[in-house]
């Protein structure tokens, strides 16, 4: 089964799929949740309800890849670079573990501002 979620922040919806990995299930289970924006470079991250250790570390990402930052109990979405970035890669500020990948339009995130609300929940 396809662990398809929708995050929204005001009238902005995006898609997208969470993985087959022991964490992603993790997160999945704790659906709906609500937290708040933070920004850096073109990477919003915030807040969620799951405490964990990474199995997969990563230090390079993709645009448009749903990350899981332990230090931070944080989700991130990657829409571009980050202040770290050389180019157009994002780069975390450090290790991350992908756990899935947004499946719409992620420049639709441009839009977001620190401090608005957001909600990902199970795409019905």
């Amino acid at each position: 089964m396809k662990k398809e979620v929708s995050i929204k922040v005001g009238s902005i919806i995006v898609k997208g799929v969470l993985r087959a990995t022991p964490l992603a299930e993790k997160i999945y289970n704790k659906l709906p949740f609500t937290s708040k924006v933070n920004l850096w470079g073109k990477e919003i991250y915030f807040e969620i309800p799951v405490s964990s250790g990474i199995d997969s570390p990563v230090e390079e990402v993709e645009k448009g890849d749903i990350a899981y930052w332990p230090e931070g109990r944080c989700l991130c979405l990657f829409f571009g670079p980050t202040p770290i970035s050389k180019g157009e890669k994002p780069i975390p500020a450090s290790a991350v573990e992908i756990v899935g990948k947004i499946t719409s339009d992620y420049t639709e995130l441009e839009k977001v501002r620190p401090g608005e609300k957001i909600t990902m929940e199970k795409e019905k």
